[in-house]
C-alpha cells in the first residue's frame, strides 16, 4: 500500500519529467484556465475525465460527485456550474456517469447505507419514473447499466433546468449539453444522443 509519502515523491518525479519533456509546461499552464469543457462526473477513482479523452490539463473544468447527480439544491455543483458557464464561457458542458457505478447500484439495493441513501433518492426518483423500463431488463447487471444511462439523461434534463443555463441560452451564449457514458470494461465513452441547445428554451 502507498504511504502519503510515496504520492509525494511520485510527484516530484512525475512533475521533473513533464517538465524536461516540455520546458516552460507548468508556467504556460499557470497563465490560463481556458476550457471549452465542464465535467460533470461520478466520483469513481477510476475515472480520470482529461485521460480517457486525450485532453490535456486545463482543457476541461471538472466537478464531481457520487453518482454524477445534479440537484437544484446543491450550491457546491451549482457553483461550479456558474463559475464554468459564466466566468469561463465553457461551450460544452458534459454528464457523464458510468456503467457499474456504486451509487447506481446502492440505489437499486435495500440496505441501509446511512447518511449517503438521502443522496441516492435521487436516483432513485429516476428509478420509480422509468420502473418498467429498468426492470425490463434481462439481467442485473443489464439493469443496473440501464438506470446507470437514465441517470445520466435525467442529469443532462436537470443541468438544462437551471436558472444558469437556460440565461445562458436566453442571453445567446453558445453553450451546449450533452450526456455520455463510459464503460469501465472497456475503456469507451458512448454519447448518449441527449445533446441539448438553445433550442431547449421553451
Amino acid at each position: 500500500m502507498s504511504k502519503p509519502e510515496d504520492l509525494l515523491e511520485n510527484n516530484k518525479s512525475w512533475a521533473a519529467d513533464v517538465e524536461s519533456a516540455n520546458p516552460g509546461y507548468f508556467n504556460s499552464l499557470a497563465q490560463q484556465q481556458t476550457p471549452e469543457y465542464l465535467w460533470i462526473g461520478c466520483s469513481d477513482s477510476r475515472i480520470a475525465a482529461n485521460q480517457i479523452v486525450g485532453m490535456e490539463p486545463g482543457s476541461i473544468f471538472v466537478h464531481r460527485n457520487i453518482a454524477n447527480v445534479v440537484v437544484h439544491t446543491d450550491l457546491n455543483c451549482l457553483s461550479v456550474i456558474q463559475y464554468a458557464v459564466e466566468v469561463l464561457k465553457v461551450k460544452h458542458i458534459v454528464v457523464v456517469g458510468h456503467y457499474g457505478c456504486g451509487g447506481v447500484l446502492a440505489a437499486l439495493g435495500e440496505a441501509n447505507n446511512g447518511l449517503i441513501d438521502n443522496w441516492l433518492e435521487h436516483i432513485r426518483d429516476v428509478y420509480r419514473k422509468h420502473q418498467t423500463a429498468v426492470d425490463s431488463a434481462v439481467t442485473e447487471k443489464e439493469r443496473a447499466n440501464r438506470l446507470c444511462e437514465l441517470n445520466v439523461i435525467a442529469q443532462v434534463g436537470n443541468v438544462a433546468e437551471t436558472t444558469i443555463v437556460r440565461n445562458a441560452w436566453r442571453a445567446g451564449q453558445d453553450l451546449t449539453l450533452h450526456g455520455w457514458i463510459y464503460g469501465l470494461e472497456d475503456g469507451i465513452v458512448r454519447d448518449l444522443k441527449v445533446t441539448r441547445d438553445q433550442s431547449s428554451l421553451t
